[in-house]
């Protein structure tokens, strides 16, 4: 069968997967929007590094027949994606971390009339607002999503964010290890250049958890980010895109 016959009728599952270690002050937002959303065909996969909070308690007294939660040690975040993605039966996989949220209870069933309407895209993508740990709205995401998405389009940055970005699975592959901060962008790189089909929502999809990180990591983020784009894009022309990155970078201090 066709897959453009098979789309026709096929509404798909979505797997999302929340991975977390001691997110006891901000998991709870996560459980309530994956169980508020209206559409139903969805499993919610939760990889716990063994935490020694009350994330696990916090988990348990939000019951819901289509969570399953592992907890155990990890190797790190993408280690434990990996987990998840190896657990996952959906046709889609969204990635919602401890902290993050969809931003609305309706977006799965968006995303659900996306892949139905327009042959099953490799990658369906929107929208980001940034919140506080009080959920209140701090803004747009920095980095605005295009309206058009290709593999080239990230050597401009990690124009979507990763919790906003969705991909079919079976175009995905396992997070590659080597890059502890950065893997996310590498691994949305390697979807979409085995996606035929990109379609972008106009909505924001999801509320991303604003917490910061230290000086030291986003420095090694950059870095690894920097040898990602050389792999992708070459050496010389990242290097050179670097410097138009400049304005950019200052107007997000500046709103900061």
């Amino acid at each position: 069968m066709k897959q453009s016959d098979e789309s026709a009728f096929k509404v798909p599952m979505f797997s999302i997967i929340t991975v977390c270690f001691n997110a006891g002050s901000t998991i709870q937002p996560t459980l309530e929007s994956v169980d508020a959303q209206t559409c139903r065909l969805y499993e919610h996969i939760i990889i716990d590094g063994a935490s020694k909070d009350d994330t696990l308690a916090i988990v348990d007294a939000h019951p819901n027949p289509l969570r399953q939660v592992v907890s155990e040690p990890d190797r790190g975040i993408y280690d434990a994606m990996n987990k998840g993605l190896g657990m996952a039966a959906g046709e889609y996989v969204i990635f919602l971390n401890a902290g993050d949220s969809f931003h609305s209870g309706d977006v799965l069933q968006k995303l659900a009339d996306v892949a139905m309407n327009h042959d099953f895209p490799g990658v369906i993508y929107g929208q980001t607002d940034l919140v506080d740990d009080s959920r209140q709205r701090l803004g747009e995401r920095h980095l605005r999503a295009p309206e058009t998405l290709t593999y080239r389009s990230f050597a401009q940055g990690m124009l979507v964010c990763h919790q906003a970005f969705v991909a079919l699975r079976r175009i995905t592959a396992p997070f590659d290890l080597r890059y502890r901060f950065s893997a996310d962008y590498d691994w949305c790189i390697r979807c979409l250049q085995h996606s035929r089909l990109n379609h972008y929502v106009d909505a924001v999809l999801v509320d991303y958890l604003s917490e910061g990180a230290t000086t030291a990591n986003h420095r090694r983020s950059l870095m690894e980010r920097f040898r990602i784009m050389s792999r992708y894009y070459g050496f010389w022309s990242t290097l050179v895109r670097h410097f138009t990155f400049i304005p950019r970078y200052l107007k997000f201090k500046n709103r900061k």
